[in-house]
């Protein structure tokens, strides 16, 4: 589990991982969900939109937020954030990362079935680890986005993000993981 304490002058060890602001993350956000679509056959027919297109399309889904969220439905900026199986939001994250397939299932997959059997509601009731990768505190994954108590797509980003800067890849992490019983 992620509970190393911070080395010598190092307060939180994502404070500067990621200095993005609201309309990147967004946007983020947003290519990750066409990404889980894509992978769950929700693309469009002809899975070839330019990015002129997709801008134009972004824009008008933002103009539709923006009025749905005065109008009083209470629209979240979080809204278009990847949300089903969090294991096919994780698949579809990957690439980000740089890598491939097989480190998911050789490799993410039983590390985080271990950690939290991939529930972002997971707490260790001796350490206080939340989440599917059991950040430890929990509030650390508040660096990826306001809603990581409650977002699988939240957490799968911010444990992704510390497996790469912490081990390089998921595979190095299980490895670490099988060796010391945490990671």
């Amino acid at each position: 589990m992620p509970a190393d304490p911070p080395k010598a002058g190092e307060d939180n060890f994502f404070a500067d991982v990621q200095d993005v602001s609201d309309d990147q993350r967004a946007s983020q956000r947003q290519e990750t969900q066409e990404r889980v679509e894509a992978a769950d056959g929700g693309s469009s027919a002809s899975g070839t939109t330019k990015p002129e297109e997709k801008k134009e399309e972004k824009k008008e889904e933002e103009k539709s937020s923006d009025d749905s969220s005065s109008s009083g439905s209470g629209g979240d900026s979080s809204s278009s954030a990847p949300s089903g199986d969090p294991k096919s939001i994780a698949k579809a994250m990957l690439g980000d990362y740089g890598w491939g397939e097989d480190q998911f299932s050789g490799c993410l997959e039983p590390l985080w079935e271990k950690e939290s059997n991939w529930n972002p509601q997971a707490q260790n009731p001796s350490s206080g680890a939340y989440g599917i990768p059991q950040s430890l505190p929990g509030s650390k994954m508040a660096s990826a986005g306001s809603d990581w108590q409650t977002n699988p797509a939240t957490q799968i980003e911010w444990g992704l993000g510390y497996i790469k800067d912490r081990y390089g890849s998921p595979c190095e992490a299980w490895a670490h993981s099988q060796a010391n019983n945490w990671y």
